[in-house]
């Protein structure tokens, strides 16, 4: 198939070269043009150039807006994309600008999932991310030979919108499970316990968890360089908190967690690893 790419990161560089070694002709678009770097793939000048050319088009951008302005500003998908054609936005946006943009590309006749994803950079490379995809059944069947390039994990939760859905709750148990690794391993070393240890042994028990293992290591080791910038998941729960506001649902856990980001961000290690919680611990 004749697919397009649009936001070459950390995660969106090595999807787009799984799509491509499937055999499939890879077309990409990039605000930044030194982003494509040496990717073997045809270059084009604006969205709308890429989606004349992509049967199916994937977008892993950073926020709500970029992905409006992608998919609906001047020269955006919306003006090329043909009737029939989807565009799978595998993004961590707001639950409701998912549904708007699905509404907007819909008067035009072209598709619309939100596919967020869970795993990071290296469930990215990989080939190993969890996708939650909310649209229509139909859509989804269609591109998931597509997703499986990708993922190994792949669950239609529900219409338009309840992809981001899951992708809030996805993010709301993993950093919450990042906080408490973090106070865990606070109240380690104020009790003159080596951490390392602590953690080989919650590493054992019913606290096992990913989180422990790799953040926890990450806490122990003193490594906050990025794996996951804290900016992003501080981004994230911005959209969390909006969600719960909308619903009316409490969420006093979520909320204490985003000012500790909140507090990280304010110390300047956004583009840290979100294990720098530890480190906001260590103010107090």
């Amino acid at each position: 198939m004749n697919i397009g790419f649009i936001g070459l990161g950390a995660m969106g560089r090595p999807m787009a070269l799984h799509l491509q070694r499937a055999g499939h002709e890879l077309a990409v678009w990039a605000r930044r043009p030194e982003s494509v770097g040496d990717l073997p793939a045809r270059v084009c000048a604006t969205p709308a150039e890429l989606g004349r050319c992509c049967e199916v088009v994937f977008t892993v951008v950073t926020s709500s807006a970029d992905v409006e302005a992608v998919a609906l500003g001047s020269d955006g998908l919306i003006d090329g994309m043909a009737p029939g054609s989807v565009l799978v936005d595998c993004s961590t946006i707001a639950p409701d600008v998912a549904r708007q943009i699905a509404g907007k590309l819909g008067e035009k006749g072209i598709h619309f999932l939100d596919a967020p994803v869970s795993g990071g950079e290296q469930g990215a490379i990989a080939a190993t991310l969890a996708i939650m995809a909310g649209g229509e059944a139909a859509v989804l069947e269609r591109v998931r030979p597509l997703l499986e390039c990708l993922g190994q994990r792949i669950v239609h939760i529900g219409p338009n919108g309840a992809g981001q859905v899951a992708k809030a709750c996805n993010q709301m148990i993993m950093v919450a499970a990042i906080e408490a690794a973090a106070e865990a391993m606070r109240l380690a070393a104020s009790a003159g316990v080596d951490c390392a240890k602590v953690r080989q042994a919650l590493a054992g028990g019913s606290a096992a968890s990913r989180v422990l293992d790799v953040m926890g290591e990450r806490m122990v080791s003193r490594d906050f360089s990025a794996g996951i910038e804290a900016r992003l998941h501080h981004k994230d729960f911005g959209l969390v908190l909006d969600a719960a506001r909308q619903s009316g649902v409490p969420v006093p856990l979520t909320a204490v967690v985003a000012q500790q980001l909140n507090a990280l961000v304010a110390q300047g290690w956004g583009r840290d690893d979100t294990s720098s919680l530890l480190r906001v611990l260590e103010l107090a």
